[in-house]
């Protein structure tokens, strides 16, 4: 392999980088809350702010195009809002801007291949590869972003239920409670904080109890979290106890974190053996069993060879 297709594979390498960067800096960006709850007349700094809002319109005028070029049916941009949504992006243009980071991936990887010469030699490979990456390094990023954020999300449910607890014990409301929850918790758990305080949003917008709690439901998609909603929804429609439910949904929640765990250190043993197997155990014959052999070979060579003793 000759200096110039090494360079070109370093060059292809530091293209998908780059667009994958782009891909993270672009959608890596949650609501802007504190901005949208700021007191009428607050004076803060803004120049970060600007800076960043520029930035974030500059990709968007690259990506939004080319998403616009992709055919698409109104279920699918549903869709794909919906699985943004859930792992904590929140922009109008979201799915547009999604479908123009698959295309520029694919059409990124069709130059380099062109440019390695692997295009002409193998277009019935590179063509469909092109896509298929392109199409699926974002769908994996966004899976994973996913899961991680509905991971914290279940992590920190428990602290949220116990201060809901207080909270309303204390005499505050259900919504004040979360909204007063969604503050203190910000610096330890800030994805349920923000989850929180759309929800108040919702609530000073108008909307009804019920309805934000189905909304907050929908953005997280954690089942834990969609039984407390059921709960509270029929706590406040029957009248009954906001406080005493919320316990008890806390006692079964820490039940079910506890049943969690000894279900995964349960499967610690299976999760084990693949390792052992591929990693450890030939180690071991190697060291047990080596010598032994080596003396086996030396002893029956010789005879093999039919040489006496």
């Amino acid at each position: 392999m000759d200096f110039m297709t090494l360079a070109l594979i370093a060059l292809a390498i530091l293209v998908f980088l780059g667009l994958f960067a782009l891909l993270y800096a672009l959608l890596n960006r949650g609501i802007n809350l504190r901005e949208r709850v700021r007191p009428a007349g607050a004076v803060e700094e803004r120049s970060d702010l600007d800076e960043r809002d520029a930035y974030y319109e500059r990709l968007e005028k690259v990506f939004k195009p080319l998403g616009q070029m992709i055919p698409r049916s109104p279920e699918d941009l549903g869709r794909e809002e919906r699985r943004l949504m859930q792992a904590g992006i929140r922009r109008r243009e979201g799915a547009l801007i999604l479908y123009g980071v698959r295309l520029a991936l694919a059409g990124g990887i069709l130059i380099l291949t062109a440019f390695t010469g692997y295009l002409y030699a193998y277009p019935y490979l590179c063509l469909p590869l092109a896509i298929l990456l392109g199409a699926a390094l974002p769908d994996i990023w966004l899976s994973s972003r996913i899961s991680e954020r509905k991971d914290k999300l279940q992590l920190a449910l428990p602290d949220v239920m116990d201060l809901s607890v207080v909270c309303v014990e204390a005499g505050l409301g259900m919504d004040q409670a979360l909204l007063r929850i969604g503050q203190e918790i910000g610096d330890t758990h800030p994805e349920i904080s923000e989850e929180l305080r759309i929800y108040s949003l919702e609530i000073n917008a108008g909307r009804s109890r019920s309805d934000a709690l189905r909304n907050l439901s929908a953005r997280t998609d954690v089942d834990d979290l969609k039984s407390l909603v059921a709960v509270l929804i029929q706590a406040d429609r029957f009248g009954t106890s906001i406080a005493q439910s919320l316990r008890n949904f806390s006692e079964n929640l820490r039940t079910k974190r506890r049943q969690r765990a000894e279900e995964r250190a349960a499967k610690i043993t299976v999760k084990m053996i693949p390792p052992l197997v591929i990693f450890v155990f030939p180690a071991i014959f190697v060291v047990v069993a080596g010598p032994a052999i080596i003396q086996i070979v030396q002893q029956l060579l010789p005879l093999m060879g039919g040489e006496g003793p």
